[in-house]
Formats: C-alpha cells, sequence, structure tokens
C-alpha cells in the first residue's frame, strides 16, 4: 500500500487545481481518475475554446439550498485570481456578451496550464484507474482501493462531479461516498438543459424550429427580479434576457439554459411546478407599441416582424387569430396581444436530460461542510468539491469559476 498525505479523486476542473495546490503546499498528493483521457469536460466547452470564467462573479450568481455558502470560497479565490494565473502561463483570452472569457486559441491550453501546475506540485497520477472502495480506517486515514492497488492518505477530496453529460464518463461516484460517510445529498437534475414541451404546446412550434428570438425568460410563479441583462440582487428568480432557441422537441438557447435550473429548483418544494414567462419584445414598452399601431392597417405579423423572423410572426399571430389589421381588433384583443408578447407562459413538460445538461443541480449538501474549506464538518479529512457540491452556477463560466474557487480552498486546507 503506497501512502500519501492527500488523494483527489476525478481530475477534471476542481480536482486538479485542487491537487496543484496542495502540491504546492509541499503535500505529497495523489491525484486518481477514471478516464482515459483528462479534462474533456473543459475541452468541449465554449465550443472548444472554453468559457473558463465571468469577469463579474457574484455569490447571487448560484442557486444552492444553502445560498451563501459560496461566499467564502469565491472571497478566497476570486474570477480575477483565476484570469492572473492564466495570464501568467501566457494564454490569450477575449471577453464575449456579459462578462463571459474564452481562450482566444483553444481550452486545450487550460487543461496544459493545470497539468504544468500539478507538476510544480510534484503531484502523482493514477488515470486511467477505477476506485472500487473507500473507506477510514481506525487510524484516522483513508483508504482508497483502485485496479491499480490501494493507497492511504490523511485527506481525501471528492471531485467527481455530477451526472451530467454521461458520454464523458459522468457517475454517482460523488454522492455515494457522501451517503457512506452520512452526508446528506439533494437530489440531483439536470440543469442547464434544454426544455421539452408536450405534443399539445410543442407541435404548433414545430414551424419555428431553427429559428431565435431576443427575450427575457423566468419563472412565472416566484417573485419577479430586477433584470440587468443577467443579474438581480436577491438571485432568487433573476430575469435572463439572451436567446431562446425553437427546437424540434421544445425550448433551448442561453435564455432557456439559464432559467432551466430555477425551473428545476421548484422540484425543491412541495410547490407544483409552474410555467416559465417569456418577453417577446425586451426593448419595448409593448403596451404602448401597440397602441401607437392601434389604428395601423398593417396586421401584427407585419408589425412584428420589423423584430422577429417574418416566419415566426406570421405563424404566432395566425395561431392566436390575430390576422387582421390592427385597426379592426378590439380592446380586448389588443390587451390580449399585450399580455401574450410582454408574459407569454409556457409549461415545459420536462427536460432534455443529462445528456444534454451543462451540469448538475443539487448534489452533497453544503450544510455539511465548512464553506472556508469544503471539509466534512462530521468527517474530518473528507472534503467535496466543484460539481459534486449543492452549488450550480449559471451559463457564461460560473461553474468553472466554482470548481477553481472550491478546488483553491480545498488545496490550501488539506
Amino acid at each position: 500500500m503506497t501512502e500519501f498525505d492527500v488523494i483527489v479523486i476525478g481530475a477534471g476542473a476542481a480536482g486538479m487545481i485542487c491537487a496543484a495546490q496542495a502540491g504546492q503546499r509541499g503535500r505529497r498528493v495523489l491525484l486518481i481518475d477514471h478516464a482515459l483521457t483528462i479534462g474533456e469536460r473543459i475541452r468541449i466547452s465554449g465550443g472548444g475554446r472554453c468559457n473558463f470564467t465571468n469577469k463579474d462573479v457574484k455569490p447571487e450568481n448560484f442557486l444552492s439550498q444553502n445560498p451563501h455558502f459560496v461566499r467564502s470560497a469565491l472571497a478566497q479565490f476570486s474570477a480575477q485570481d483565476f484570469i492572473r494565473m492564466v495570464e501568467r502561463h501566457g494564454i490569450a483570452y477575449h471577453e464575449k456578451t456579459l462578462g463571459q472569457l474564452f481562450c482566444d486559441d483553444s481550452a486545450n491550453q487550460i487543461i496544459d496550464m493545470l497539468k504544468v501546475e500539478c507538476v510544480r506540485g510534484d503531484v502523482t497520477w493514477a488515470q486511467p484507474c477505477a476506485v472500487t472502495q473507500v473507506e477510514k480506517t481506525s487510524d484516522d486515514c483513508f483508504l482508497v482501493e483502485t485496479d491499480q492497488g490501494a493507497f492511504a492518505s490523511q485527506s481525501l477530496v471528492i471531485a467527481t462531479g455530477g451526472l451530467a453529460i454521461p458520454k464523458l464518463g459522468a457517475t454517482p461516484f460523488g454522492y455515494r461516498v457522501a451517503e457512506q460517510f452520512g452526508l446528506p445529498v439533494i437530489a440531483p437534475h439536470p440543469a442547464l438543459v434544454p426544455l421539452a414541451l408536450a405534443p399539445t404546446d410543442g407541435e404548433p412550434l414545430q414551424a419555428f424550429s431553427g429559428n431565435s428570438l431576443d427575450v427575457i425568460a423566468e419563472c412565472s410563479n416566484l417573485t419577479p427580479g430586477k433584470e440587468h441583462k443577467n443579474a438581480n440582487k436577491s438571485g432568487q428568480n433573476p430575469r435572463f434576457r439572451e436567446n431562446l432557441l425553437f427546437t424540434h422537441r421544445g425550448l433551448s438557447g442561453p435564455a432557456i439554459l439559464q432559467v432551466s435550473s430555477y425551473w428545476q429548483s421548484q422540484q425543491y418544494s412541495a410547490e407544483k411546478k409552474q410555467p416559465i414567462r417569456l418577453n417577446l419584445l425586451p426593448d419595448l414598452n409593448i403596451p404602448s407599441w401597440l397602441q401607437e399601431n392601434r389604428s395601423s392597417k398593417r396586421s401584427l405579423a407585419q408589425c412584428l416582424a420589423d423584430y422577429w423572423p417574418k416566419r415566426i410572426a406570421q405563424e404566432w399571430s395566425a395561431a392566436r387569430g390575430w390576422t387582421k389589421p390592427l385597426a379592426e381588433h378590439s380592446n380586448k384583443e389588443i390587451t390580449a396581444m399585450g399580455q401574450a408578447l410582454s408574459a407569454w407562459e409556457i409549461m415545459p413538460s420536462g427536460t432534455l436530460g443529462y445528456a444534454k445538461a451543462e451540469v448538475t443541480l443539487g448534489g452533497v449538501d453544503t450544510r455539511a461542510l465548512s464553506s472556508s474549506t469544503m471539509e466534512a464538518k462530521d468527517v474530518p479529512g473528507l472534503y467535496f468539491i466543484g460539481e459534486v457540491v449543492d452549488v450550480t452556477g449559471w451559463l457564461g463560466g460560473y461553474n468553472f469559476q466554482w470548481a477553481w474557487s472550491s478546488g483553491w480552498v480545498a488545496g490550501q486546507a488539506v
């Protein structure tokens, strides 16, 4: 049996930065991963350029049953700290919309950077390596049995991720370890995921498939938040202004992926799921705009075509019977148009599942962990970091930042 100070299981974003930091502190570190290729989630992110963080990361950008949990880790290792690491390694990057930062060249640069950091920490790798059993011995060490032999350590870090993208090797391993040691797990769900529609709702939208609209999306049953592109102060029901994409199965696009996490979070409560609400003309004061066109000989579709693809404008209006010139519609119909355009409510039938999800909602209950170190409160030496924890970020680099922050603080503590 080979002994180490620290064993990290999972060589993704969180696991690699944790192992590197622990090693650079002089700890003897073993990093284990079952995958044949390291960093696949990083490699495919951001269209192959890795949206590695967001320059405007706040605690309100994360969902958790324990919403203040993220504050300590984000304060100890911020987006600016990770950006400085990227710059030290000479990786060129650029900002896209809403503060999202991407590599100019390739996501492989981030993987290579993390590997270099691990080399600097003299980290030992076991990969591909399958873990068969984990236990805590009578002398408070952790014993990890694998297909490459048995290893022991003082500290054990679980960085095995959630259930999203199973084709890349996602498993419930981390949840099982948590349950083995008595830590509660918040039931996981797919997050940042396209939403499916029942046939009765989806079939009328088939003609829109492949088209997109700029919208504001939110959950309809929660208290509306203050929308400023993509945030509000409470974080409880932000309004996301981004593109909605119509698909043959339902709704997708950044606005839908964002709101899907909040729609899914209703699973945590006893409330019945409610529709999502869409403002389809976010740049307009819709009642005023309709009144300005009230005497027009143009139809609603013709007016909407100033802002939407012509086909969507025609199909959307025709489905509601609003085909006459606006001047010929009643006041009641004009009011209905305004309501439909500013607050179109549509009920998803579900999601497209983990195969299409960016991340996992839920995970190891953070109330069982130290927010400053990620250590289990009742199991000294056991740590959980990254996606396996009940912390889910918004789309746009926030989940990577949680991986960096949670991994870094654990790396300082083990």
